[in-house]
């Protein structure tokens, strides 16, 4: 695991600037405590900061063969057999890692070698013989990678934005529609940036840019197919599920490093040491995070599974009022980010790097077979929609959507306006709405009449509908999961893990997105995924030979953070000092009076904003921080 950044220079091949390189890979040092490598030749220039885990004392970058040089980070799990296979074409490897498998694929493959590369990646190549340079990203986008193009005609890129942003000619200036983006989501999705200019090269998407031709457009190399459908019995197709998770987790257990596992008690990483415990001789390392709350602490039920599988286990008790993190939590997002389980990750993985350089995790389980609380209700109003048609569900649902009255306080049977709304709405806008933070009204009520004329009419939950509507899938469901897949996941779940990973050092692992895993869950009937009210029913199934009942079945939990009571608490007075922010007040973006409001309808209880009040505070930082 490592940081990368680079310039090419399309046009003319003019020298490169090894401060500047130096400068681009500074500030991404946290990726790479083990060591930095410069590398430049007429027209282009690597910069590489390293943690080791395979091939410790060889393989360091950038690696350079002849006209092929290579910058990567991530790994190739598969790289054993890639090297064999090179080998009998010719090519000799001088290392033992799998950085030279990439360079010699290239030499023999081409762009096409990423078909054959099972594992997470982001990698530069540049070619000099043919003059070009070609950017990847994995499948899931599992790894980051940023470019843009710079006034000199240079194109930078670089594992995080602020890479990019530290070459001195990239001229910053905010793009609205990424803050309409990121307050509908929490986040800023991989077709946006909130620094206009800089590109996130999408999952499953490469670049290649030649010398003397006009910078294209990314192209996608891998899609996930929900269309086709695997035949068999549930105990056919549950053996399948399970070699898959099987071979995915083997896959992610090889490293010259310390290698441990997450471990939440939940199913998917009870899943996940389950079968690292069959593979290892050895105890599995097993890390846990507590809260001193009952209700939000889940280590009795991660002591069960370290118990059952005799794990070397660790855990730790953490405050659940970590606010004080919320400056770093900033500077390695660069970008706003809202989903304040970042914090408990962030402790998690602290802890873990105290003990393993290498963590598998359970990432992926939820959106690869229908996990979420939000996918099964969406199942529930999809039979409801299909029962009426679409004028009557408008009309009768719609209206008493309107005027049933928002009760944030009541028990949750008693909070039936958002699902009357969203019956009287077609289901991929429902979706869209469900998965979001601060609603479409919400939002057009803070932002002020010139910001909502600078949106020009761009709204963030399109997207996710023009993902549903264009998906290749065959049911409802199957497009909500195709959604998630290429929005929901990249942009939040796989962000937060890389970027609270690499703060530390520490390299997280996804085996249950192994892409193989994927394809085949995304195979699976619906009635395989998602059943009786039970998410994830096929592989709670091939799971319970291994895992206890109160696990498997109990309600999910996740990592809760109390943002809400923070503002009617410690942070209290953050939120109300919103409504004075200069910041703000500087960008002419928002009705700061309606923000106003919000803090204090917040406050005295009379309603619920907590999560918009965090966004909007985390947004403040974010900005003073990239544009201040």
């Amino acid at each position: 695991m490592c940081g990368i950044a680079g310039l090419f220079h399309p046009a003319t091949p003019k020298p490169v600037d090894p401060a500047r390189l130096r400068a681009m890979i500074g500030a991404q040092a946290h990726r790479g405590p083990d060591g930095q490598g410069i590398w430049t030749a007429p027209g282009v220039g690597f910069a590489h900061a390293r943690l080791s885990i395979i091939d410790v004392a060889g393989s360091p970058q950038p690696m350079v063969d002849g006209e092929v040089a290579v910058c990567f980070n991530g790994e190739i799990y598969n790289y054993r057999e890639l090297r064999e296979e090179l080998r009998a074409r010719g090519a000799v490897f001088q290392t033992d890692g799998d950085t030279e498998v990439l360079l010699h694929g290239w030499r023999h493959w081409g762009p096409s070698m990423l078909h054959r590369l099972v594992g997470m990646f982001a990698f530069a190549v540049h070619d000099a013989k043919a003059g070009t340079l070609f950017l990847a990203r994995d499948r899931l986008g599992v790894k980051p990678l940023h470019w843009a193009e710079l006034p000199d005609g240079a194109v930078a890129f670089a594992s995080e934005m602020k890479g990019v942003l530290a070459h001195p000619l990239f001229r910053r200036r905010p793009d609205i529609r990424a803050v309409e983006d990121y307050l509908a989501f929490g986040y800023v999705p991989d077709d946006a940036s909130i620094v206009a200019g800089v590109h996130k090269l999408p999952a499953g998407h490469f670049l290649l840019i030649e010398r003397g031709r006009a910078v294209p457009a990314p192209r996608q190399w891998w899609d996930v197919d929900f269309s086709n459908r695997e035949n068999g019995s549930a105990a056919q197709l549950g053996e399948g599920l399970l070699a898959r998770m099987r071979e995915g987790v083997i896959s992610r257990m090889v490293a010259d490093v310390p290698l441990g596992a997450f471990l939440s008690g939940g199913v998917d990483s009870s899943g996940v040491v389950a079968l690292m415990a069959e593979a290892s001789p050895r105890a599995v390392r097993t890390c846990t995070i507590g809260f001193d709350e009952a209700g939000l602490d889940e280590r009795s039920h991660a002591r069960t599974i370290a118990q059952r599988f005799a794990t070397d286990h660790a855990e730790r008790v953490v405050q659940p009022d970590d606010f004080a993190l919320i400056d770093m939590l900033v500077a390695q997002f660069d970008e706003p980010f809202a989903d304040a389980s970042a914090l408990a990750t962030y402790r998690l993985c602290q802890m873990a790097r105290e003990h393993v350089t290498v963590a598998l995790a359970g990432d992926g389980a939820d959106e690869m077979l229908m996990g979420y609380r939000r996918h099964i209700f969406h199942a529930g109003e999809e039979r409801v929609r299909g029962l009426f048609p679409a004028e009557f569900r408008r009309s009768v649902f719609g209206t008493l959507g309107r005027f049933y009255p928002k009760a944030d306080w009541a028990p949750r049977p008693l909070r039936a306006k958002t699902t009357l709304q969203a019956l009287g709405m077609d289901g991929a806008e429902a979706y869209a709405r469900a998965v979001g933070v601060t609603g479409p009204e919400a939002r057009a009520r803070l932002f002020s009449a010139e910001a909502r004329a600078a949106l020009g009419g761009h709204r963030a939950e399109d997207r996710y509908i023009a993902a549903m509507r264009d998906a290749p899938a065959r049911d409802a469901m199957d497009r909500v999961q195709y959604a998630d897949m290429k929005i929901w996941l990249p942009g939040d779940i796989l962000t937060k893990t890389d970027r609270m990973s690499m703060a530390v050092g520490l390299e997280a692992r996804e085996p249950l997105l192994d892409h193989r895993l994927v394809e085949y869950a995304a195979r699976l009937p619906v009635s395989m995924r998602l059943r009786g009210g039970q998410g994830k029913w096929l592989m709670k199934k091939v799971l319970e030979p291994y895992l206890p009942r109160d696990i498997l079945y109990r309600p999910k939990m996740g990592f809760v953070t109390p943002i809400s009571a923070w503002f009617r608490g410690a942070l209290a007075d953050e939120a109300a000092r919103l409504e004075k922010s200069g910041l703000l007040r500087e960008t002419g973006w928002f009705d700061l009076t309606e923000l106003g409001r919000l803090a204090a309808d917040h406050r005295s209880g009379r309603a619920e904003h907590g999560r918009t009040l965090w966004q909007m505070l985390m947004l403040e930082r974010s900005l003073a921080r990239l544009f201040a």
